[in-house]
């Protein structure tokens, strides 16, 4: 989800991710932060995962007849 987006309902705004409302809070400056928060952190986890590829191995091997 990279498609966020602030409304103003009120006194409130609703932070919106991909037209689906995810969160209310009484600032805007608070939830443009935690917008903000929110794009770190994906692009963090995206990294992560595409810097680490599982081996196309397991990593124990297990006899068939073992395993129940």
């Amino acid at each position: 989800m990279k498609n966020y987006s602030i409304v103003r309902v009120g006194h409130e705004y609703i932070v919106r991710a991909d037209e689906k409302s995810i969160l209310k809070v009484g600032s805007r400056r608070r939830a443009a932060r935690l917008v903000t928060d929110a794009s770190e952190l994906l692009d963090m986890q995206s990294e992560s995962e595409t810097a680490v590829q599982p081996d196309d191995e397991p990593s124990i091997d297990r006899d068939s007849s073992e395993a129940s």
